[in-house]
């Protein structure tokens, strides 16, 4: 990959990402965040990684993102009206569970962090030659790496539970 399409690719991303926590309306951000999902597919061709740039447009900006954009239209979310300087009260318990949970995924990461051996394509550079199929690389993952996959899932999960408890309406 030439290096401008790198730069524009992550120029692309990053402006997209800072867009997404900017915006007041939650449909702009949603859509910008399928932007930055395709601008880092983008970066997974410049990788030589096009079943990870395909498998990043089809899971994240085809599925997770559009389950996202019906969250919001179902929800029918307004634009977010705070006063500048007010904080939204949050109960007590509900800190202390975020700060357990909080600890918890901390603890988990740490430990699987620790428990990270040789990376396989990238302390073996023949490692990738040595994958015959698709189904090969799905066995290797969820056998090897089914942690990141757990963890993925309940990323995905808590995101979904932030977008309904946020867009919903008082009464």
């Amino acid at each position: 990959m030439a290096p401008w399409l790198f730069y524009l690719f992550a120029a692309i991303s990053l402006i997209c990402s800072l867009g997404v926590i900017g915006q007041r309306n939650p449909m702009y951000s949603v859509l910008l965040l399928i932007g930055s999902f395709i601008s880092l597919a983008g970066l997974y061709v410049g990788l030589d990684s096009p079943f990870v740039a395909v498998t990043q447009i089809v899971v994240y900006a085809g599925a997770i993102m559009v389950l996202f954009l019906f969250v919001v239209m179902l929800l029918n979310a307004p634009r977010e009206d705070v006063a500048p300087g007010a904080q939204l009260p949050i109960p007590g318990g509900v800190k202390a569970f975020g700060a357990v949970l909080a600890l918890s995924m901390g603890t988990m990461l740490v430990w699987a962090l620790s428990r990270l051996g040789a990376l396989p394509f990238v302390d073996d550079p023949q490692a990738a030659s040595r994958v015959a199929s698709v189904r090969d690389i799905g066995v290797m993952l969820f056998r090897d790496h089914a942690f990141a996959f757990e963890v993925t899932s309940i990323l995905i999960l808590v995101a979904m539970v932030g977008a309904v408890v946020l867009a919903k309406k008082t009464v």
